[in-house]
């Protein structure tokens, strides 16, 4: 294999020659302190931001022509390129708005910011999987690693239970993918997305159909664990609220745009033929998954807990746009995760922001008053749950709108009405914390710490969340690119 046919994965592969180097250099620095610890981690933290950045910077100029590599292996288009810009930038926020938390909990270690990074490379194996091994191969290298930012915060129960709860389902979650990869090679006798596409159309009307449909069914309940759909979010409370909240912000964005990528991949790509058969299971996932996460927000105390149900939500809404199934619906997907990260993103790093007697911000009743005590980290706050709530003229306006509109556009009315109703209940519990925030009296029990690296962060999505409206034209045009390349392989 010459240097030039592999050019498409040098994003990959330099992330991984720096994991690698960063892992050196991290076990040869002096860990006699306390001191000594955060100066290390603040090392590897820039390095790995660092490198971050210049990986996007590959990716931007890279150059885009649909090439497979490795055997079949990998692919890299258009709609790679774009998810991973989205993943890279999920995880550089991530990273810059935690070093500040892991000081203050004596929890700076130069391995955080390496395991952020592996997670990213496997998100990023994912994206431009194109056969099933590589798949899974990426799946696992991404949760291996999140299984262990779970539990980082080794002295905190619920933090170690978190980790644990996590690993436990997430293997039987990659346990059902493994599975139902098994009975799609049984039946076509290959793992390539290409030669499974032809194999697939030539077997839809013999008696393997059925087989196959089964291996489909387990296919998608794993990846559906992984961007925590119902019925398969049982573990996204609980991970939420006891892992540490900057590891929690990174599993809000993240390994979503990973898993739904994939599942656009493959239902898309290999599973086409089958449409009529998935898109039944795609539609009761985001009809359940829209609801239960607006309906059980509603009584939650924990700001954590409510931000995990508003995740379930969202997924529900993206999905409407799988279900779609056509090119309008993959542009809506894709800006909808754009403005998702943003608004998340913002979110976490306003919550990241606050404490309470000297702890993380959790309970929903401290923020009472914050408007008249700190009424610039109240008003970022508010932009964001406003947002959240799809309220005009917003980012997250856009980013619903565009999803009911393309379900409108192929006809699932019930979808788009659905949504509609679930994002008026889900406006209620946003607006309640407004209120607390605004109305309630205070109780000054807030102390915030706005670190310089949240305070860019939340200046940063805050200015896009309120003028993505006014200029959304770029945001669009790549979406649609990448769609197409999807669909096209244009």
């Amino acid at each position: 294999m010459s240097l030039m046919s592999i050019i498409p994965a040098f994003p990959e592969l330099f992330l991984t020659l720096i994991i690698l180097i960063l892992l050196i250099f991290g076990v040869f620095q002096k860990e006699d302190t306390s001191d000594d610890q955060i100066r290390a981690a603040k090392i590897t933290t820039w390095l790995t931001t660092a490198s971050l950045i210049f990986t996007i910077f590959m990716l931007l100029n890279l150059g885009v022509n649909n090439s497979i590599i490795f055997s079949g292996m990998f692919i890299n288009d258009s709609f790679s390129i774009f998810c991973k810009i989205l993943i890279l930038g999920s995880g550089i926020s991530s990273i810059i708005i935690s070093r500040d938390f892991l000081e203050r909990h004596s929890i700076a270690k130069f391995e955080y910011p390496i395991l952020i990074m592996f997670s990213i490379l496997g998100m990023m194996v994912m994206v431009s999987a194109n056969d099933l091994i590589s798949m899974y191969l990426g799946l696992e290298m991404q949760s291996l690693s999140l299984y262990i930012l779970a539990a980082f915060r080794r002295d905190d129960e619920r933090s170690v239970e978190a980790g644990l709860k996590y690993f436990v389902l997430g293997a039987l979650a990659s346990g059902m993918l493994l599975y139902g990869s098994s009975l799609i090679y049984g039946f076509t006798g290959t793992t390539n997305f290409q030669n499974l596409t032809e194999s697939l159309t030539l077997a839809i009307n013999t008696d393997t159909h059925l087989g196959l449909i089964l291996g489909l069914v387990f296919i998608l309940s794993g990846l559906c664990f992984k961007i925590s759909a119902v019925p398969f979010h049982m573990w996204t409370p609980d991970v939420y609220e006891g892992a540490p909240t900057p590891v929690t912000a990174f599993f809000s964005v993240a390994p979503k745009i990973a898993a739904l990528a994939l599942i656009m991949r493959i239902m898309f790509g290999p599973f086409g033929g089958l449409q009529a058969e998935w898109n039944q299971i795609i539609i009761f996932i985001s009809i359940a998954s829209m609801l239960v996460g607006a309906l059980a927000a509603i009584n939650q105390k924990n700001i954590k807990r409510l931000m995990a149900y508003s995740s379930i939500s969202h997924t529900g809404y993206a999905l409407i746009g799988v279900a779609v199934g056509t090119e309008v619906g993959v542009q809506s997907v894709l800006v909808f995760l754009t403005i998702y990260i943003v608004m998340n993103i913002g979110t976490f790093s306003c919550i990241l922001s606050m404490r309470v007697k000297d702890k993380m911000l959790e309970n929903i009743n401290d923020l009472a008053g914050l408007g008249e005590t700190h009424p610039k980290l109240a008003l970022s706050f508010t932009i964001f749950l406003f947002s959240l709530a799809g309220i005009p003229p917003l980012a997250g306006f856009a980013g619903k709108f565009v999803i009911f509109m393309g379900a409108i556009s192929a006809k699932f009315y019930v979808l788009a009405i659905i949504g509609v109703l679930s994002s008026v209940i889900s406006a209620f519990y946003y607006l309640r914390i407004v209120k607390i925030i605004y109305f309630d009296p205070s109780n000054e029990n807030i102390e915030p710490n706005i670190e310089r690296g949240i305070g860019i962060v939340v200046t940063i999505s805050a200015i896009v969340t309120v003028l993505f409206l006014f200029y959304p034209t770029p945001i669009f045009t790549h979406a649609s690119i990448a769609a197409a390349s999807l669909l096209n392989g244009s």
